[in-house]
C-alpha cells in the first residue's frame, strides 16, 4: 500500500456533489505524474499527458464510471474503469460504463495514440477510485461515531467488525458527497488487486455482437443529410473550375458547394497540418446511394500548382539520401576509424513503402452546425484538437462547440487527424443542414496521410577474430528519418554512429500503428541475423551479448531503453519457445524490440507449404508492467502480430504522376485469415511496474521475426517491403 497526494501542482478535484435520488457525484481534473520521454514530448503536444476520470455512485450502490478516452479497439473503455473500480473497491457486477464526450472541464488527454491511454492514466485513474472509497468510509465512520480507521469495504459494502455495522455505497453516497476531498490517500498493494489482473470481457461486447448502434456509420438524426466530398486526383493538383448544373438536378442531391477547411487566419492545430487536399467539392443529398451516383457524375475540371511525383522518384530520392553523409545523430567512440581497420564490413540496406491505413470503418463524420452552436459527433483520435479548429472555422467560442466520441471501427493513427470532422462540420454550416459525412474506400486511400516510405542502411564492422567494433545507421524517409538514435544498439558497442536525413514532399503523411519503428525495427533486427551469421553466433546469444554489454558497461549516457528488462524478454521467449531444438521442416526467426515504453521478443515458425511461406506458430514475450486486463491484452498483442505479418508480405502503395496507383482492396493487399498464425501463444512477465504501452510495441518486431525465418526456409534474405509482390497474389 502506497501514499499519494490528491491535489498536483496545477489542478485539484473540482467537484463533489449529490445527485438526485441520494447519489455521488465525483470530478476530478489533474495533471498526470507520469513523465514522458524528450522524444514523446516532441512528437506530439502537452495535452497528451493530461488525463482524469469521472464517476457516480448511484443510491442503489450502481456505480456508473465515464471513460474518458477515445475507444478504437484498444479497449480502454473497459480497462480505464477496471483501474477505477479496483481503487474504488466495487463489485465489476455493478458497474456501468458510459463513454464521456469531450469535456476539458472534468477531464484531461481524452486521445487515442502513442499506446499512452493506461499508462498516462493509471496513478491518477487509481487516485480517482481510492480518493471516493476514502470518502464514503470518513462519511460512514462519521454515521456510527467510529474511527475510520476501524472501516473495511469490499465489494461496495462498508463494514465495522466491532459493531457489526455494514451499510452499501448507495446508502452513504449521498453524506459522502459532502466530506472533503482528503490531501493524501492510500492506494493498494498490487497484490491485493481483485479485478486488475483478471480478464473483464468488452463493455461493448454484448452490442457489438447484437448490431446496436455504436460507431460512427451509426449516427442517425432527424433531418440528417448525407455528405461526400471530391478532392484533386493526385498529389500537387487543386480545383481549376466545378460544373456541378447537372449534379444538383439529380434526384435526391439537396446542394454541390465547394468548401476550404484551412483558409488563411485559422490557427491550425498539429493534427490538421498534415492535410494537403483543403479545397474539396461537397456533394448534399438525402440518401447515400443518391450522394454517390451524383459524385460518380460530377465535373470537376483540375490543374497542377506543384509538381507530380511517382514511386520511382521517392526510391531514387531516398536512395540518393542514405548515400549521403548526415550531421550525426549520435556518435559514440570513433566509428570512422573502426570502420577504416576493419577485417569485415557487413552492409545491408531495407526499405519499405507508405502504407494505407485502410480502417474497417470509412471515414465519417456527424455535425450539426447552427448560428450559435455546433454539434458533432463520430470516430476521431483527437476530439479537442478537432474542436479547436472547428471553432476557429466557425467563429465560435469552443464551448459552443460540443464534440461526442463513438466506437472506432479502427484508427492506427489515421483518426489522430481530424480533417474528415471539419469538412463535415463546414458541409453542415453551408447546407443549413445537419449532416453525415461518409468517405469511400477510394476517398481515403488517395486522400494521404500515409505510413511514409523509408530507407535504411546498416553497416557493421568486424575485426579478424569476427569482434563487432562498430555499428552505422543512416536512414531517410518522406518527412523524417525511422532511425532512433538512442535506441538499442546504441549503448552496446564502444563506436556506434547515427544519422538521419528527411525527404520534404506534397504527399502526406502521418502516423502510422507504431510509427517510425514499424519499419526500422525490421530493418535492424534482420540486420542483427545477418552480422550474428557472419560472427558465427546464435542470433538470440549475440542479442544477449549485446544486452549484458549495455548492462554491465554501457557507452553513453543516452541510452533509450532498460537493457535487462530487454534481456528479459529475450531469454523469455528462448525459453517458451524451446529456441535451439531440431524441428523437420520448420524455419524458425526471431526479433526483440522497444517502443512505446514496452519490451517485446518474438520467435516466429514458418513452413513452406506449395513452394509459399506459412506462419505455424508464433511465441511472443511481453514486458508491459502490470497488465490491466489480461485477455484484453493479448487481444492486443496477437492483433498487431497479424497485423504486422499482414503488411510486411504483401502491402504497399505506390504513385503514378502524383497519383496513388491503390485505391481499394482489389489493388491494395491485406491479409486473409487463412494467412494469419495458426496459433499464437503470448507471455507477460510479471513484475509489479505500473503500466506502459501495449497497443502498437508487439507490430514492430514481428516483420523481422518473419524475415529471419523466411531467409532460413528459402535461403535468400529479403531487404525489401512487402515480401511478396501484391500483385503476384491478389484475388
Amino acid at each position: 500500500m502506497s501514499l499519494i497526494k490528491t491535489t498536483y501542482n496545477r489542478r485539484s478535484f473540482l467537484k463533489a456533489s449529490a445527485v438526485a435520488g441520494g447519489g455521488m457525484v465525483l470530478g476530478f481534473s489533474w495533471l498526470a505524474s507520469c513523465t514522458p520521454t524528450q522524444e514523446e514530448i516532441m512528437a506530439m503536444p502537452e495535452e497528451w499527458f493530461d488525463i482524469n476520470a469521472f464517476l457516480k455512485i448511484g443510491d442503489n450502490g450502481v456505480v456508473t464510471i465515464m471513460s474518458p478516452n477515445p475507444e478504437i479497439g484498444q479497449n480502454v473503455k473497459t480497462s480505464m474503469p477496471m483501474i477505477i473500480a479496483e481503487e474504488l473497491d466495487v463489485s465489476w457486477d455493478n458497474v456501468i460504463v458510459e463513454q464521456a464526450g469531450l469535456n476539458t472541464e472534468n477531464f484531461r488527454r481524452q486521445l487515442a495514440g502513442g499506446s499512452q491511454s493506461i499508462r498516462q492514466g493509471w496513478e491518477s485513474l487509481r487516485m480517482a477510485g481510492a480518493t471516493a472509497r476514502r470518502m464514503l468510509l470518513e462519511a460512514a465512520a462519521k454515521q456510527w461515531e467510529v474511527p475510520v480507521g476501524e472501516l473495511t469495504t469490499n465489494e461496495g459494502l462498508i463494514s465495522h467488525e466491532k459493531s457489526g455495522q455494514t451499510i452499501g455505497y448507495g446508502e452513504i453516497a449521498s453524506a459522502a458527497a459532502e466530506v472533503t476531498v482528503p490531501e493524501e490517500i492510500e492506494l493498494k498493494d498490487p497484490k491485493d488487486f481483485k479485478i486488475i489482473g483478471t480478464d473483464r470481457l468488452n463493455v461493448d461486447g454484448p452490442k457489438i455482437a447484437k448490431g446496436e448502434p455504436l460507431f460512427g456509420l451509426d449516427v442517425q438524426e432527424e433531418g440528417m443529410l448525407i455528405a461526400m466530398i471530391e478532392h484533386p486526383p493526385a498529389f500537387g493538383m487543386k480545383i481549376k473550375s466545378v460544373d456541378a448544373d447537372a449534379v444538383k438536378a439529380m434526384p435526391g442531391i439537396k446542394d454541390v458547394f465547394t468548401i476550404n477547411i484551412a483558409p488563411e487566419g485559422i490557427e491550425q492545430q498539429w493534427s490538421d497540418r498534415n492535410n494537403v487536399f483543403n479545397d474539396l467539392v461537397a456533394i448534399v443529398g438525402n440518401s447515400t446511394w443518391e450522394v454517390m451516383k451524383a459524385k460518380k457524375a460530377l465535373n470537376v475540371e483540375w490543374e497542377a500548382e506543384s509538381s507530380l511525383e511517382s514511386s520511382d522518384d521517392h526510391e531514387a530520392t531516398l536512395s540518393d539520401l542514405v548515400s549521403q553523409k548526415a550531421d550525426p545523430a549520435r556518435r559514440d567512440g570513433n566509428p570512422e576509424a573502426a570502420f577504416r581497420d576493419a577485417d569485415e564490413v557487413i552492409e545491408r540496406t531495407y526499405s519499405a513503402p507508405f502504407l494505407a491505413h485502410n480502417t474497417m470503418e470509412p471515414m465519417n463524420f456527424y455535425a450539426n452546425v447552427t448560428a450559435d452552436k455546433a454539434e458533432l459527433k463520430g470516430p476521431i483520435q483527437t476530439p479537442e484538437f478537432l474542436r479547436k479548429t472547428a471553432a476557429a472555422l466557425l467563429g465560435m467560442e469552443e464551448d459552443k462547440v460540443s464534440v461526442m466520441m463513438t466506437r472506432m471501427g479502427g484508427g492506427f493513427g489515421r483518426r489522430l487527424y481530424g480533417n474528415f470532422g471539419l469538412e463535415a462540420t463546414l458541409i453542415s454550416k453551408q447546407a443549413g443542414a445537419p449532416v453525415k459525412l461518409v468517405y469511400t474506400r477510394e476517398d481515403d486511400m488517395s486522400q494521404g496521410t500515409y505510413r511514409p516510405d523509408y530507407k535504411v542502411v546498416y553497416r557493421a564492422a568486424l575485426d579478424a577474430d569476427k569482434n563487432l567494433t562498430a555499428i552505422h545507421v543512416r536512414g531517410a524517409g518522406t518527412h523524417g528519418s525511422p532511425v532512433f538514435a538512442n535506441r538499442f544498439p546504441a549503448g552496446t558497442v564502444d563506436n556506434y554512429l547515427a544519422e538521419n536525413h528527411r525527404k520534404e514532399s506534397n504527399i502526406s503523411t502521418g502516423a502510422w500503428r507504431a510509427p517510425r519503428s514499424n519499419f526500422i525495427a525490421g530493418a535492424e533486427q534482420s540486420f542483427l541475423d545477418e552480422v550474428a551469421e557472419a560472427m558465427g553466433k546464435d542470433p538470440i546469444e549475440l542479442r544477449l551479448e549485446l544486452f549484458d554489454r549495455a548492462i554491465k558497461d554501457p557507452v553513453g549516457e543516452r541510452n533509450d531503453y532498460d537493457a535487462e528488462r530487454y534481456a528479459g524478454v529475450l531469454k523469455l521467449v528462448k525459453e517458451k519457445s524451446g529456441w535451439g531444438q531440431d524441428m523437420a521442416g520448420v524455419y524458425r526467426g526471431v526479433s526483440a524490440y522497444y517502443c512505446h515504453n514496452s519490451y517485446v521478443a518474438q520467435v516466429l515458425d514458418v513452413e513452406m507449404v506449395d513452394n509459399k511461406p506459412k506462419v505455424k506458430k508464433v511465441w511472443c514475450a511481453v514486458d508491459c508492467g502490470i497488465v490491466v486486463n489480461p485477455i484484453a491484452a493479448k487481444n492486443q498483442i496477437e492483433g498487431g502480430i497479424v497485423d504486422g505479418i499482414g503488411h510486411a508480405m504483401y502491402s504497399g502503395l505506390t504513385f503514378k504522376d502524383g497519383a496513388p496507383e491503390q485505391t481499394n482492396y482489389d489493388k491494395y493487399r491485406l491479409i486473409r485469415h487463412s494467412e494469419a498464425p495458426a496459433e499464437i501463444e503470448v507471455f507477460f512477465v510479471d513484475n509489479g511496474i505500473d503500466p506502459t504501452g501495449l497497443g502498437e510495441p508487439s507490430l514492430p518486431p514481428i516483420m523481422a521475426a518473419l524475415a529471419n525465418a523466411m531467409a532460413k526456409a528459402t535461403g535468400e534474405r529479403l531487404y525489401t517491403q512487402p515480401f511478396v509482390s501484391s500483385q503476384a497474389v491478389l484475388g
